[in-house]
């Protein structure tokens, strides 16, 4: 799932790559575990970790080492994140009698009939 990946991107790593998980997002992985109908495998899947590294951080919570959110009174619903649909750019003009160069947030418009070497200066005047 697309924004799985995106959101376990901003999680820190370590300096041996592996994952710096903040006991505030543990405690919040382990509080879906207790969703009836989750299983520790599916959260687990879902977080991209092992179903060890889940039920340790479980052992963790019931002996009082990781605190889960106050889940009185919240009730847990089904989530589905659909992916994006790419908007669809402007297709360029075949007859238009200009030419854009665009560089982030600058744009030069030049002469469709503008030289490549001119235009090749230019684009190198951009890049920093």
């Amino acid at each position: 799932m697309v924004a799985t990946s995106e959101f376990l991107a901003r999680v820190p790593r370590r300096a041996d790559g592996k994952r710096s998980w903040p006991p505030e997002l543990k405690a919040r992985i382990v509080a879906e575990t207790l969703i009836e109908g989750e299983t520790v495998n599916a959260v687990a899947k879902r977080y991209e970790l092992i179903p060890s590294t889940v039920s340790d951080w479980r052992r963790m919570a019931r002996q009082g080492k990781l605190v889960l959110p106050n889940l009185n009174g919240i009730d847990f619903v089904p989530v589905e994140v659909e992916a994006s649909v790419p908007v669809a750019q402007p297709l360029p003009n075949p007859f238009s009698n200009t030419l854009d160069v665009i560089k982030g947030d600058i744009t030069v418009r030049l002469d469709a009939a503008t030289p490549a070497a001119r235009i090749a200066e230019i684009a190198r005047a951009l890049t920093p």
